[in-house]
């Protein structure tokens, strides 16, 4: 492997790791707006724990609106954590796959690690920024074809 593609590799990697680091966040903030934003107009989102995708940046917010208004009314703050992350890129389209826990900590109580999950995202680049075209998300606990 060249040095330009052992520095495009690294840049690329870097790129994507912020990315996650600001969605994240945007997430565990309940700033669900600026979250869903991250995805495409027409982006995905599967999980094996749900029963149909989401389809569409809009049904992305509203469900993400729900599970954060179900946390606020629960006590509970969640964070992301992700990593293991692994990029790969092909004509433009990035693979990005990752493992997660999701820890809950409830008000006045001790944080533990709600589900783990491994993730895979393609994301594409829209007016120079990453967008999440597709996120499939599968719960260790469920079975993947479950």
């Amino acid at each position: 492997m060249t040095t330009a593609r052992l520095e495009a590799d690294r840049v690329l990697y870097q790129e994507v790791q912020q990315f996650y680091a600001r969605q994240m966040r945007y997430l565990d903030e309940g700033a669900v707006r600026e979250w869903a934003a991250t995805f495409t107009e027409d982006g995905v989102f599967a999980a094996n724990a749900h029963p149909e995708p989401q389809r569409g940046r809009k049904a992305i917010e509203e469900g993400a609106r729900a599970a954060a208004a179900k946390l606020e009314a629960d006590g509970i703050q969640r964070r992301h954590w992700l990593g293991m992350l692994d990029v790969t890129e092909t004509d433009g389209t990035i693979t990005a796959r990752t493992y997660a826990l999701i820890i809950n900590t409830p008000l006045d109580g001790q944080a533990a690690v709600h589900v783990s999950c491994s993730c895979e995202d393609v994301l594409i680049r829209e007016e120079g920024r990453l967008k999440v075209s597709r996120r499939q998300v599968y719960r260790d606990d469920i079975r993947k074809d479950g």
